[in-house]
């Protein structure tokens, strides 16, 4: 098949719309629904992520994708108790890549509702019933298991979005965007990340185990598909922060840490503590964390209000207890799409426990930026490469 025409464009007014190829066969077979234009952008840039993660680790990848950029990314590492009970997979079958689509939604549950998935690996049925149960757009994977399928062609009244990519397929060397009838033609970004790319340590600290290495380079290709500006901070091989498409890169670090800082008080014990009315969605549940986690907590436990979601009245989160378990927060890596032309960013990833670093360099305040650095004891490598995405 060489086109494949669409619902219909970025938004419903937008018709006639088609993918298509100027040769060859479409890479990508639509086993289920019908996906629209942002839901292959989403599709096609999420296979690219989660193939380049597995890759550089060899480990099973996921991401969930929200308007053309992830909201999560990771590779499938086992979960601890605690991050089964924040990502609600408590008592739940957890393949290596049922790991992955757990780690990769739940870090931002909020911003991954309504979420497309992408897959490195052939779905199986663990990872679909994980699936099965969130506000989801649709998946695309190199395949999927009979039961997988028969699980998620249920959702959405029969209509989810269910995708194959040819997992061999491999794009033209150039490639081309129409912007307001003109054309723009460049050479695909085919650079390659890995752990090798963090050799030239700038810092006076230069000790970046294995593990380190590993996140930067989730970081990294995570940032290679996010619209710029971008950084993205990671913990144990999955993304806890993501700012994307922010016009100040100060406004990135504090969005994406701002993300992360929630990811950590999530686990804190009066968070896990809290007792929800029966019959609450998830949804629900991620929102009313969030609300009580925020400077608007006394909006969620106002007199009336508190009994629509909680079994008994929490106790307020206060913000010197958040205070002190964020300085449990460590050894979080931080990666970031072009170089960081302040030290005031460092200041800020310093706060959310950001002990790793991966920018670009070539900073006319480069000096300052490794000064700060130092003053902290932080590992910083430059890598000479940007990583813009638009």
């Amino acid at each position: 098949m060489k086109e494949l025409e669409l619902k219909y464009g970025c938004n419903p007014n937008q018709k006639p719309a088609k993918i298509f190829m100027s040769e060859g066969e479409l890479p990508v077979q639509v086993l289920n629904g019908r996906p629209g234009y942002i839901n292959f952008l989403d599709a096609l840039n999420g296979w690219q992520l989660v193939k380049e993660l597995k890759k550089a680790t060899g480990l099973p990848a996921a991401t969930s994708f929200k308007h053309v950029s992830p909201a999560g990314a990771a590779v499938g590492l086992p979960l601890s108790d605690v991050l089964k009970k924040i990502y609600f997979v408590e008592g739940m079958e957890l393949t290596p890549l049922a790991c992955a689509y757990a780690r990769a939604r739940g870090a931002d549950r909020m911003s991954s509702f309504g979420d497309y998935v992408a897959l490195s690996d052939e779905c199986d049925e663990a990872t679909a019933r994980l699936i099965s149960r969130e506000v989801s757009d649709g998946i695309i994977a190199p395949g999927y298991t009979e039961a997988a399928f028969e699980i998620l062609k249920k959702k959405k009244k029969g209509n989810y979005n269910i995708v194959k990519i040819d997992e061999n397929y491999i794009p033209a060397p150039v490639e081309h965007k129409d912007v307001f009838g003109i054309t723009f033609e460049q050479g695909r970004n085919e650079l390659d990340i890995n752990k090798d790319m963090f050799t030239n340590i700038v810092t006076q600290n230069k000790e970046l185990p294995d593990s380190a290495k590993i996140d930067l380079a989730v970081a990294m290709i995570t940032l290679k598909y996010t619209q710029s500006n971008s950084v993205c901070y990671v913990k144990g091989g999955q993304a806890i922060g993501i700012g994307a498409g922010q016009q100040s890169r100060i406004h990135c670090t504090r969005l994406a840490g701002n993300k992360a800082d929630i990811w950590w008080l999530r686990q804190h014990e009066k968070v896990l503590g809290l007792q929800f009315v029966d019959g609450i969605s998830r949804a629900d549940r991620d929102n009313a964390i969030d609300v009580y986690i925020s400077d608007e907590h006394d909006d969620v436990l106002a007199d009336g209000v508190w009994q629509t979601r909680f079994k008994v009245k929490p106790e307020v989160f206060t913000k010197e207890e958040q205070r002190r378990w964020l300085e449990n927060l460590t050894d979080v890596a931080l990666g970031s799409d072009a170089f960081f032309p302040f030290g005031d960013n460092i200041e800020r990833a310093h706060k959310s426990g950001v002990k790793y670093i991966a920018q670009p360099g070539g900073s006319i305040r480069d000096d300052n930026v490794i000064e700060t650095c130092d003053k902290y004891g932080l590992v910083m490598a430059f890598t000479g490469i940007r990583l813009f995405h638009h």
